[in-house]
């Protein structure tokens, strides 16, 4: 029997993982959006109740990452019913975070499960991306296909896609801090330059290289090695002036690496288990001292990507 409702939940995603701009993204389970789904008669995609971080969200389906998303998959599929989304915004905006990544690939997987033949999660992709275009045209795959995927997932190819999920190394936990400020994806993107050194493009691939194998082997000096943005950090940097005594401080307490989450505002950093704990000590107090309100959030590395949920559980949350 097809369900009139279904839940989906989406975690929150470290795009780029520093080295990795636009290729490398990260499920971070530390932060989830949800949306219900309702199935009714009237064609179209409307907005329900918004909860959670905010309140109010557009109700235009070209302003709104969930709409956009679960009406690309009704289209695809000749509009054979309409849906009501209800949002619980759980993954902060303009932090760093996929926040409008989270919320397409809930929506998406919400309404796929109210089809009579759904899609699997892999093929959700080109919908979730639509609804990602709303937040930035063309829309980057990172922050999308760690929300959907979960783990560790590389872009290796956008045309035809194709998608790998990296092994995620043992006993690395993400340490993340997100500062009471915003950072439209837009303009930081916008800043960047579309040139760069031969010398930088040469060290930037010797980065993503030593990250990948580091995954892949585990070996914590190819990741330490890897975990370096010298491609587009430093273009970035000024719109955080503590990023530099953040990141300072993080490697001084055995921090693997530690860059933007995304486009920032949000600082990430990859931490042995058992340092985890003094990086986040670290990097708190260069916040504090830089006289900038930040707040914690923690999540293994292997985080799961989107799942459906109980509707009962979503409405109690």
């Amino acid at each position: 029997m097809i369900p009139l409702r279904a839940a989906a939940r989406a975690p929150a995603s470290i795009g780029n993982i520093g080295v990795g701009f636009d290729i490398l993204g990260q499920a971070f389970a530390a932060a989830h959006d949800v949306v219900i789904a309702e199935r009714q008669e009237a064609p179209g995609v409307r907005l329900g109740s918004v909860s959670g971080l905010v309140d109010s969200l557009p109700g235009a389906v070209e302003a709104n990452t969930a709409l956009a998303a679960a009406h690309a998959l009704l289209q695809a599929t000749m509009n054979p019913f309409g849906v009501r989304l209800s949002i619980e915004k759980g993954v902060p905006l303009s932090a760093g975070l996929g926040g409008s990544a989270a919320s397409a690939v809930a929506a998406v997987a919400a309404v796929n499960a109210l089809l009579p033949v759904p899609y699997a999660t892999a093929e959700l992709l080109p919908f979730a991306l639509e609804g990602e275009r709303v937040a930035s045209d063309p829309p980057p795959w990172d922050n999308v296909i760690a929300s959907l995927l979960g783990g560790i997932v590389l872009c290796a190819r956008e045309a035809p896609p194709l998608v790998q999920r990296l092994p995620a190394p043992a006993g690395v936990v993400a340490v993340l801090f997100h500062p009471d400020r915003k950072t439209e994806t837009r303009m930081a993107r916008s800043i960047l330059s579309a040139e760069v050194p031969m010398a930088t493009a040469v060290e930037h691939g010797r980065r993503v290289a030593a990250f990948v194998a580091g995954c892949s082997t585990g070996d914590v000096a190819l990741l330490r090695a890897g975990l370096q943005d010298v491609l587009v950090e430093p273009q970035r940097e000024h719109l955080l002036p503590a990023l530099r005594s953040v990141k300072a401080a993080a490697s001084t307490a055995g921090a693997l690496g530690c860059s933007f989450s995304g486009s920032g505002p949000s600082v990430f950093a990859w931490a042995l288990a058992q340092d985890a704990d003094e990086v986040e000590r670290a990097m708190a107090r260069a916040f504090r001292d830089a006289g900038v309100d930040a707040h914690a959030y923690r999540a293994p590395v292997p985080s799961d990507g989107v799942s459906l949920i109980p509707v009962e559980e979503a409405l109690s949350s």
